[in-house]
């Protein structure tokens, strides 16, 4: 069953992409450029080889050599969400079209009213005096080689220019002054060609503009690292002199071939400057192997906090080898908690496995890290996703400490996220259980962060007793 469910989520990912990718060739590069010319050749080559590379990006796994992944990687990540802003500019240019094509046919249709007065203007206006040789009248045409003032009335009271024939006649043998003859009226519609094309090569460039601009500003976000939050959680269990414990909650750093060592100094540095009681990472360390990671991780063992820094595995570390990254975190003096816990001041701290373990002999055990404890102490759980917020309200928990969201990581992506998660971001109560999410600190995939910043949270322990 589950076999069929990934095939079928595969199936209809590979089917959007496609999709996503004609839709964007059609309005950049069919409706933009000649056909057979150059533009339109680079185009479509575009269209075909980045869904290619954002693919295998994405497919690269263990044992890829970490070079071809970085060099896989930017560019594949980088276009995806360059072509999420592209087609959400691109719909929006669907209602601007129109509306946009609307304001030039008016602005033509005046111009000919316009052009159509003078016309009429001329025609009444007194005419020119031209001169006429000895021996002609002047109803006469002119001699071969004379032209005719430009404005001067011919024969059939049309203005001549420049001794041509006007709009829409022709000159017979005869010369100037036959009767003309109808020829097609294709400047209206040459016109109209013309006036789709400039509002087609205008949203194109436009949705392009505001995509290159969104994701590059997205992208500083990122490398400029997260901002520190501080919020207070009373907590009904803990005793007053206990109060005003902080925890620098930290999530989601997803060290990978593109935010590597300088990303998590930046992250260990910022946690640092908070001076925090305890530092909880709550999963999501990773992307990829300890051997071609882990000096990027080394930078946690500078971690420093008066109870310690700890660890609870989040979906990605379990993508690879879990274990692995659970064995290289304890030597840099982080802690694991592996569905278990210790006695803080006040208070019990408590880690379990994240739920995709679930069937394996790495799943949740909430009774190993929750069971046989005293209830009449606060308890604080370290779970990586929000949807196990269920499971600690049953096990009487009095706050759970996540991430895994990202807080949808790029706009819209919110709304995505919150129909898989009770929470997306920030603290919220469910019965007696407070559940407080990161947005995290890092970013999945594209190092690219829109309408959902990274933070770190310092969550400061208060108490309801008098």
């Amino acid at each position: 069953m589950n076999i069929v469910i990934g095939a079928a989520f595969l199936l209809v990912a590979l089917g959007l992409l496609g999709g996503s990718h004609y839709y964007v060739w059609r309005r950049t590069v069919r409706d933009t450029t000649a056909r057979g010319g150059w533009p339109r050749r680079v185009g479509t080559v575009l269209c075909v080889v980045l869904p290619l590379v954002s693919f295998a990006a994405l497919s690269a796994r263990r044992g890829v050599p970490i070079e071809l992944e970085r060099a896989l990687s930017w560019p594949g990540y980088m276009w995806l969400p360059v072509l999420l802003y592209l087609v959400l500019g691109l719909l929006v240019g669907e209602v601007v079209r129109p509306l946009l094509l609307r304001v030039l046919r008016r602005r033509a249709q005046r111009a000919a009213g316009s052009g159509n007065a003078e016309g009429a203007g001329a025609e009444t206006a007194p005419a020119a005096r031209v001169p006429v040789p000895v021996g002609a009248s002047a109803d006469d045409p002119a001699p071969a080689g004379t032209a005719a003032p430009e404005g001067a009335p011919s024969r059939n009271g049309t203005p001549a220019r420049d001794g041509a024939a006007p709009d829409g006649a022709a000159l017979p043998d005869g010369g100037a002054g036959a009767a003309p003859q109808a020829a097609p009226q294709t400047a209206p519609q040459t016109a109209e060609v013309s006036r789709r094309l400039f509002v087609s090569r205008t949203v194109a460039v436009a949705a392009g503009a505001v995509a290159v601009a969104t994701v590059g500003h997205g992208t500083r976000t990122v490398f400029r690292g997260p901002t520190v939050k501080r919020i207070t959680v009373p907590l009904a269990k803990l005793a007053p002199r206990d109060a005003g414990f902080r925890i620098a909650v930290v999530s989601d750093i997803h060290i990978s071939p593109l935010l590597g060592r300088a990303h998590t100094q930046r992250i260990v540095d910022a946690v640092n400057g908070t001076q925090p009681d305890l530092v909880a990472i709550v999963g999501d360390l990773v992307d990829g192997s300890v051997q071609n990671l882990g000096r990027d991780a080394e930078p946690l063992a500078q971690l420093r906090a008066r109870h310690g820094s700890y660890f609870v595995t989040g979906n990605h570390e379990y993508f690879g080898d879990a274990g692995e990254w659970v064995d290289f975190v304890r030597e840099l003096g982080v802690h694991p908690l592996e569905n278990a816990r210790v006695e803080m001041p006040g208070f019990d701290l408590a880690g379990v496995n994240d739920v995709s373990a679930e069937g394996t002999a790495d799943a949740p055990d909430y009774g190993a890290a929750l069971g046989d404890r005293d209830t009449s102490r606060a308890s604080v759980l370290l779970a990586h996703q929000p949807v196990m917020i269920h499971e600690a309200v049953k096990h009487g928990v009095d706050l759970q400490l996540s991430g895994h969201t990202h807080g949808g990581q790029l706009w819209p992506g919110n709304l995505i996220a919150g129909l898989a998660n009770p929470t997306v971001a920030g603290l919220e109560r469910y019965g007696d259980t407070q559940l407080y999410v990161s947005r995290g600190a890092g970013a999945w995939g594209p190092p690219v962060r829109v309408g959902a910043p990274s933070d770190i949270t310092v969550v400061e322990l208060a108490s309801l007793r008098a």
